[in-house]
């Protein structure tokens, strides 16, 4: 992406370079003004449904004819305010590879994505080599013929097993690195194969018929046999794991040991030769997550039969590297994962897959050339202030809780202090120097870039910790906090309008980037982060008696979001799944609400078009959460993701904010009501 950049400052030289310097040439005209991205102030108000009274359903309110015109994409699950900044996001980064093909690089790391995307952009090439690129795979698996030999299997990249094993600072000592290891190896969510009912019947009868036709493009002579054996380990592998709930239990999932008790908690597995194929053999410490279920996983991995773990070997290996393969495979791929469990009606279009290929496999080489493009200076010194008042707000929210006894509240205002705010893009460029792309070999370049990043991360084990580091590229329209470094980071692509607009209402930018800034940030202080501390070890910071408030709080927050049914009768929110990702909501409106007060330092805030300042900061929240989603998609992120979903998210955090209530003059009757003693105030 960084090419785009050079041809813009060459265009720019060349033009000024050629232009006639004389006394009848024209002036340049005066561009006209820059304007605000959407509306007069930031808000789109012609999307607007002002016949909904704001406390009966704020979210319509806000959204509501964008709601009841607005169609969904044919290719897309889901469709609203990040998903239309993720298509600018993708026509940007498209710019930036038709580039590199009109004009190939001379560096290296270019030269690899302009290859990599290439070879991608050559269907007809892949249907050429047909799964001849498969083979080696294939016939490794083909080769087993003792339990000694599947065991070679368990913890290798290439392969999935019952067993998932990572790389990341270890929470003992984040200066250091550690191997954890955590169940794996399911096609499918665990609740999937275990819930009742015709519609996860439904799934499950699409999931064996999709396994049916991958084995029986690889050849297998009894696919609709083989694939019944396969879905019935998958169904008991996913009877002995940990619901994604439990999941979040961060001590539970913390088990720190040595070989000594990794075989004691799994006998049945030979862990040197499972450690050693993953290329960790001088390893000798593990922090294993889900303790019980690498016990019975392992069981099954020693005890299922043999032949049956080589079909599950062979379907997974191709399943994987399905849009590598011929077009059946992909299409078979997306039928199952895109259609059936998703609901989505067409495939992206190439081009698009591509760029998130590229991305997945480049990213900060394709990254680097994105923002000299498309991330101005400017906007990164603005969201520095930005943060620094987000930070300023908590502090002094902090300070003034009354639920918060003074020793606890020392050591969270401790932590706060020691907050790294990352914005744009990382200060390091990854080098990709050991990653070898072949032209025209898509099948081995996508493997090749899943172990060029593995062996990365493996070859740092005996290095310290890169603060660095970052974990998603700047072309990526999302945030993350990472509590093991008590990092926030913001990549470029998402400090884009309706987000941050650097043109727009000081309200609205509170409300929508500043917001997302404070749901980081509050990451940092939810249920699970707030068990690490500033430096980002797990430690007990908390009297007994504040976290007993806190824990209070969370248990009414999570009462709010049960009760949001978008699929009834049985289709509701988790509100502990989602824990985290709500009191991120709460906490993070709850500190840019104040940083946005701080901001107007005493003075009264314009009305604009007939809308105060609070009201303009409660929009733009709801704004940034405008979306549809087809049903499956819905349901399927009800069951598996920590995040509500965007139209819960999009109005349940103002119920619990005092000021919401004045701005919209909202009372009681009002279906959105919340008396004030059941008004939940965490941060």
């Amino acid at each position: 992406m960084r090419i785009s950049l050079l041809l813009a400052a060459s265009a720019a030289a060349l033009l000024a370079g050629c232009g006639k310097e004389t006394a009848s040439a024209p002036a340049a005209p005066t561009p006209p003004p820059a304007k605000v991205a959407l509306g007069t102030f930031g808000i789109d108000t012609a999307q607007m449904d002002t016949t909904v009274k704001p406390g009966d359903d704020f979210y319509k309110y806000v959204n509501g004819k964008w709601l009841a015109s607005a169609k969904m994409p044919a290719d897309k699950a889901r469709y609203g305010s990040f998903d239309a900044l993720r298509d600018k996001s993708d026509d940007d980064v498209h710019t930036l590879l038709e580039d590199l093909k009109a004009n190939p690089p001379s560096d290296v790391t270019l030269k690899k994505v302009a290859d990599l995307y290439a070879a991608w952009m050559d269907p007809d090439a892949i249907e050429q080599r047909g799964i001849e690129p498969l083979k080696p795979y294939l016939d490794r698996i083909a080769a087993i013929k003792t339990r000694a030999d599947l065991m070679k299997f368990g913890g290798d990249i290439d392969f999935s097993s019952p067993f998932g094993l990572g790389i990341q600072p270890d929470p003992a000592d984040t200066t250091k690195y550690a191997v954890f290891l955590g169940q794996a190896g399911l096609g499918m969510g665990r609740d999937y194969y275990l819930n009742k009912g015709e519609k996860f019947d439904a799934y499950r009868a699409a999931y064996k018929t999709y396994i049916t036709t991958i084995l029986k493009l690889i050849g297998d002579p009894t696919p609709e046999k083989s694939a019944q054996e396969v879905f019935d380990l998958e169904t008991k592998l996913a009877k002995v794991q940990w619901s994604p709930e439990r999941q979040r239990d961060v001590k539970a999932t913390y088990n720190p040991m040595d070989r000594a008790g990794l075989k004691k908690l799994a006998p049945d597995v030979d862990w040197p030769v499972v450690l050693a194929s993953a290329g960790l053999g001088d390893v000798q410490n593990i922090v294993v997550g889900e303790t019980t279920a690498i016990t019975d996983g392992g069981k099954l991995w020693d005890t299922a039969p043999i032949d049956t773990w080589k079909k599950y070997l062979a379907f997974h290996v191709a399943s994987d590297s399905a849009n590598a393969l011929p077009k059946a495979f992909d299409d078979a791929n997306f039928d199952f994962y895109s259609k059936t469990m998703r609901g989505i009606e067409q495939q992206r279009d190439r081009w698009k897959r591509g760029v998130t290929l590229v991305d997945g496999a480049i990213g900060e080489g394709l990254g680097q050339a994105y923002v000299a493009k498309y991330f101005p200076p400017e906007n990164k010194e603005k969201m520095d202030a930005l943060v620094k008042n987000l930070l300023a707000a908590l502090k002094t929210r902090i300070e003034n809780l009354d639920w918060m006894d003074d020793a606890t509240r020392a050591e969270a205002l401790k932590k706060l202090a020691t907050f790294d705010p990352r914005i744009g893009y990382p200060d390091k460029w990854r080098d990709y120097s050991a990653l070898t792309i072949e032209p025209g070999k898509l099948f081995e370049d996508v493997r090749a870039a899943h172990k060029f990043e593995w062996d990365r991360q493996v070859n740092r084990l005996s290095q310290p910790v890169d603060r660095e580091e970052w974990y998603m590229t700047p072309p990526t329209v999302n945030a993350y906090y990472d509590p093991l470094m008590n990092q926030i980071t913001f990549p470029a692509a998402i400090l884009q309008p309706p987000f941050f607009d650097p043109l727009a209402d000081p309200a609205v930018n509170y409300g929508a980037i500043g917001a997302v800034i404070g749901h980081e940030i509050g990451h940092g202080f939810d249920d699970q982060g707030r068990q690490f501390d500033e430096h980002g070890k797990i430690r007990n910071w908390w009297t007994d008696e504040t976290a007993k408030k806190f824990k209070a709080a969370t248990d009414a927050l999570a009462a709010q979001y049960h009760a949001y049914c978008p699929l009834p009768p049985d289709g509701c929110v988790n509100g502990y799944l989602t824990m985290g990702e709500n009191i991120g909501d709460l906490g993070g409106m709850q500190m840019a609400y104040t940083a946005y007060h701080m901001s107007l330092d005493g003075k009264e805030a314009p009305v604009i078009d007939g809308f105060t300042g609070d009201q303009r900061f409660f929009m733009a929240w709801a704004q940034v959460w405008r979306a549809m989603s087809r049903d499956d998609a819905l349901r399927n992120l009800m069951l598996t993701n920590p995040h509500a979903p965007d139209q819960v998210r999009g109005q349940n955090p103002e119920r619990n904010v005092d000021a919401w209530y004045a701005a919209f003059n909202v009372k009681e009757g009002d279906k959105m009501y919340l008396p004030p003693d059941k008004r939940v105030h965490i941060w």
